[in-house]
């Protein structure tokens, strides 16, 4: 662990095996059909690769990606959420699964969900690696749930910390003190929360 890490939370091993049942969930529900896995970056990036790579050969999964961002001063977000990148294809008579990192206010899934059913994909469902619940803004559906977080800062496997940790293996807590210095909320930076006013979710 370096200073800012508390520990980890979950290891290499468990989160393999919450992408794989998040896979196979997933293709069960398809029933065949393709399915477009829509990434939301920079968390989601390494797990929409290692949930991609778990399904099965047979299966038709194809790849596709958004960014959003929101905008504040200092650590304070204005809730206000935008869209950054947009898909690269169209999403129209689709089964579409949007894949998130981390999902806790809800105002980031829930704009995405409210667009892209705008679209008229033939399906839409939402699959978060790790429900962090206690601070929902709004609410939203979450159809596959891998893991829940502990109401802590969480960095590794995609999620960062003012650009720092994505790479790690793990999932890890951050130092309550460090998380609470905080930092200016940039597009594709982490969206969790380290006091009521920080972050979008």
């Amino acid at each position: 662990m370096t200073g800012e890490l508390a520990g980890i939370e979950f290891d290499a091993a468990t989160i393999a095996r919450a992408v794989g049942a998040l896979a196979a969930s997933i293709a069960r529900d398809s029933a065949g059909e393709p399915v477009l896995l829509l990434g939301v970056l920079k968390g989601a990036s390494f797990f929409i690769a290692d949930l991609a790579r778990a399904f099965p050969p047979a299966l038709d999964v194809r790849l596709d990606f958004l960014a959003v961002g929101s905008y504040g001063k200092g650590t304070r977000s204005s809730g206000e959420v935008r869209l950054l990148k947009d898909t690269s294809e169209s999403v129209e008579g689709k089964h579409v699964v949007i894949v998130e990192d981390i999902v806790e206010g809800g105002l980031t899934l829930n704009y995405l969900q409210g667009m892209l059913r705008g679209r008229k994909p033939a399906t839409l469902r939402s699959c978060v690696l790790l429900d962090k619940p206690y601070r929902r803004r709004v609410e939203v559906t979450l159809d596959y749930k891998g893991l829940t977080a502990p109401d802590a800062f969480i960095v590794g496997y995609g999620l960062d910390y003012q650009e720092k940790y994505r790479h790690l293996p793990y999932l890890a807590r951050l130092h309550a003190s460090v998380a609470q210095d905080g930092g200016i909320v940039s597009p594709g930076a982490s969206r969790q929360v380290v006091s009521p006013s920080k972050g979008i979710g």
